[in-house]
């Protein structure tokens, strides 16, 4: 079977053809029907600072957003059904370690993920621990139903912003994650902006999704954009999904008093922040990284309720022997979301 895979840690990546892989105790075989290029994938390729422990894994298979069905089980697999559709949490836990036998699984010191520290779903078939399987139902299609590990992060972005009715968000980033989150904000009844810089084309598809504002910062600054559509007004949650430094800088200087900043963005360096203006206007700072899975189910719920509007994040669906032309395009972010079908 086709593969993409990290042979070594170095810039690029390579196809392969392998062998059907056998699912181990515990595990499920998933063959794949949608699988999503994420910004993770892309730094993986360009192999920039962050992914160094992906080095004793390779050659690995990369990939983790991605909906399939389970054809296959290993010894002791439990909680799904040969057959049933299926996307998958990928970050798997070992089980043994004080954090996992203390229930708290999320804090696994071993933890290796999906497409990263072990095979992903760039292929036709992956294998996977039972557990990190969610359900999907079947009116749900395998393109949306492969957003739900980036939505999950969107969603819970959103949700320790404690978003109201009535409030007012500012989103700062374009991207996948930030256009998710604009769209869960917008549900929970917010008057929603979604701001990037020179992003015209992913800025074009977040008006086609539709529910907020919109605006470009090239050639200007935040406050005047801001100015500009009549919204200068100190906001009561700032999201950054940018992972620019500057955008935790400038968007905090765009919080209300006891206002949320959410920082959703993965960041090559440092950010400067001032502490004694966070301090006197008592405002909040929190980072979002990984929804437990526990979240899953309410954003297929959502996929579900608000699928025409989700799909239009999906601006390129390829097979998955082009998979290198979704990556241009996504590194020169011309594309929102790249679906590879297999």
């Amino acid at each position: 079977m086709l593969a993409l895979r990290k042979t070594k840690p170095a810039p690029g990546l390579e196809f392969a053809d392998l062998p059907e892989p056998s699912p181990q105790p515990g595990e499920v075989l998933v063959r794949v029907e949608a699988a999503g290029i994420c910004g993770t994938d892309v730094h993986i390729d360009e192999w920039t600072a962050g992914y160094e422990s992906m080095t004793g894994n390779m050659p690995v298979t990369i990939g983790h957003e991605f909906a399939g069905r389970v054809v296959a089980f290993g010894e002791g697999a439990i909680g799904v059904a040969e057959g049933q559709r299926v996307t998958v949490r990928p970050s798997t836990v070992c089980g043994r370690c004080a954090a996992c036998a203390g229930g708290n699984p999320d804090g696994c010191t071993a933890r290796r993920g999906i497409g990263i520290g072990r095979d992903g779903a760039f292929t036709s078939l992956v294998r996977v621990p039972s557990l990190n399987c969610v359900a999907v139902p079947e009116g749900l299609d395998a393109e949306l139903a492969a957003m739900t590990e980036p939505l999950s992060v969107s969603m819970h972005a959103a949700d320790l912003a404690d978003i109201r009715p009535g409030q007012r968000v500012l989103v700062l980033g374009p991207g996948p994650i930030g256009l998710g989150i604009a769209a869960f904000a917008a549900s929970a009844g917010a008057e929603v902006v979604l701001a990037g810089v020179s992003d015209a084309p992913r800025l074009a598809t977040a008006r086609e999704v539709g529910g907020f504002h919109c605006i470009d910062l090239a050639g200007t600054s935040l406050p005047e954009a801001l100015a500009s559509i009549g919204q200068g007004q100190a906001f009561d949650a700032v999201i950054e999904a940018a992972g620019v430094a500057a955008a935790v800088e400038t968007g905090l200087k765009q919080l209300r008093k006891g206002g949320r900043f959410v920082v959703a963005g993965i960041h090559a360096r440092p950010a400067p922040i001032d502490l004694t203006s966070l301090v006197r206007m008592e405002q909040t700072i929190h980072g979002a990284y990984r929804a437990p899975i526990s979240d899953w189910p309410r954003v297929i719920a959502f996929l579900t309720r608000n699928a025409e509007m989700m799909r239009r994040m999906i601006t390129h669906r390829l097979p998955l022997a082009e998979a290198m032309e979704g990556f241009a395009l996504s590194r020169r972010r011309q594309a929102s979301k790249v679906i590879l079908l297999p």
